[in-house]
């Protein structure tokens, strides 16, 4: 009987688990302010993308996303990343949008997939790394 009650609550707790996971790659946040990708893209997407920018460009969420309003810097997760008022935010969607154009432009055979998720020119390409590349 011990098992049985052991057994229960270890399917119980994976199967949560399982429809966490689940529900994060398909169910998007709501505090998004996407202009560039796609507003359906899941967060497991969106948090993939944004972590091959961090490495592109040798750089971390700060770069672009600025500090909540209120909140005591050093404290997990305290970016406000909807918010706009980091101007090197809108100059990484112009490189964006340059990066899916170019991609589109000259990559894009398989037309199920989105031209946003293209990666045969990516920051890396130029970037290698630095946050500044040389000419």
């Amino acid at each position: 009987m011990r098992h049985k009650k052991t057994f229960t609550v270890f399917s119980s707790l994976v199967g949560l688990i399982v429809l966490g996971v689940t529900f994060s790659e398909v169910s998007p946040s709501k505090d998004r302010n996407l202009k560039v990708l796609p507003k359906d893209i899941s967060d497991a997407k969106l948090d993939s993308i944004m972590q091959t920018y961090n490495i592109a460009l040798g750089v971390k969420c700060n770069f672009c996303h600025l500090p909540m309003k209120g909140i005591g810097i050093g404290i997990a997760d305290s970016l406000d990343y909807a918010a706009d008022g980091e101007p090197m935010k809108e100059d990484a969607r112009k490189m964006m949008r340059m990066t899916i154009e170019i991609n589109k432009t000259n990559f894009w055979f398989d037309k199920k997939e989105r031209p946003e998720y293209l990666h045969t020119v990516t920051c890396k390409t130029c970037h290698r790394g630095e946050a500044y590349p040389e000419d």
